[in-house]
């Protein structure tokens, strides 16, 4: 059975990029996803789908990413954020909730930390590694975009069928769910050599790795209400590995789910019902 998506895709033109996003219209307090490196904004359809009324929820394909713009360089954390405000302004919000994932969770923290006044909560997903790292592991980034799974569906791949058996044996796609099959079919794209591929581009990659390593995530203290989604399967199972967001996070909660570090795609039910909960209890303050 397919994916019944009830969003609306939208394309935006702001200064410097073209951005797609999709648009779930359903009520007056905005929410925002950020989806995490080499994915897409599909990713987030039964959350915002699960959220209904009063979120109104929108998600961005962030530049470099899915059917948003690929700019030959700017994939810096300040582009990224610069784009995300001025979708907020077109939309005409001043603020909102914002869920993000892995890497995009990074940006996250980094963007409330410098405007506290444009995010009214967070909801972190499993983020990628909040500290800047050593200049040293730089060195290491190629063997990282060949050992890292999910960077293997960049391609090539000479079909659509063998892209498919790949993406069946890599953790955001078990189970092979209609959504998963759903997002998959998004992110691929045949290219003019006839050969198939991932949206996601090579110098959005490279230049993510290397900013987003020297950048960290949170810096100082933040008083924003945050929820900390932490699989069971995830990147985050230590308390050395949470005592940066314990650190800085004054209004923080942590919250296990199941499945791996897409939650939202392989336990979806489980992860949708902590998010709601969570934003509703902000909601009603």
């Amino acid at each position: 059975m397919a994916f019944n998506l009830t969003a609306q895709r939208h394309h935006l033109q702001l200064p410097s990029i073209h951005l797609s996003y999709l648009d779930w219209n359903h009520g007056t307090e905005p929410v925002l996803f950020l989806h995490g490196l080499a994915d897409h904004a599909l990713v987030w359809a039964t959350c915002a789908q699960f959220l209904g009324s009063p979120y109104h929820c929108v998600a961005p394909d962030l530049r470099g990413h899915g059917d948003s713009g690929k700019p030959t360089t700017g994939y810096y954390c300040n582009d990224i954020i610069g784009d995300v405000e001025g979708l907020l302004d077109v939309l005409g919000w001043s603020s909102a909730h914002v869920i993000a994932h892995s890497w995009g969770a990074k940006i996250a923290a980094l963007w409330a930390t410098r405007s506290p006044d444009l995010v009214r909560s967070l909801v972190l997903v499993d983020p990628f590694f909040i500290n800047a790292m050593p200049g040293w592991v730089r060195i290491t980034f190629p063997v990282l975009y060949r050992t890292l799974p999910f960077l293997k569906m960049m391609g090539p791949f000479p079909s659509r069928a063998v892209a498919q058996t790949t993406a069946q044996g890599l953790k955001q796609f078990q189970g092979w769910s209609s959504l998963q099959e759903a997002v998959f079919d998004q992110g691929l794209e045949q290219r003019a050599d006839g050969q198939w591929g991932s949206k996601f581009v090579v110098q959005a990659r490279n230049e993510t790795f290397v900013d987003s390593m020297r950048m960290a995530g949170l810096v100082r203290s933040l008083d924003t209400p945050t929820l900390f989604v932490q699989p069971e399967g995830g990147l985050n199972r230590t308390e050395v590995q949470l005592q940066p967001y314990r650190t800085y996070l004054r209004h923080l909660q942590v919250v296990p789910v199941p499945g791996n570090h897409w939650p939202f795609l392989g336990e979806p039910e489980a992860f949708n019902k902590t998010v709601a909960a969570f934003l509703d209890r902000q909601r009603s303050r």
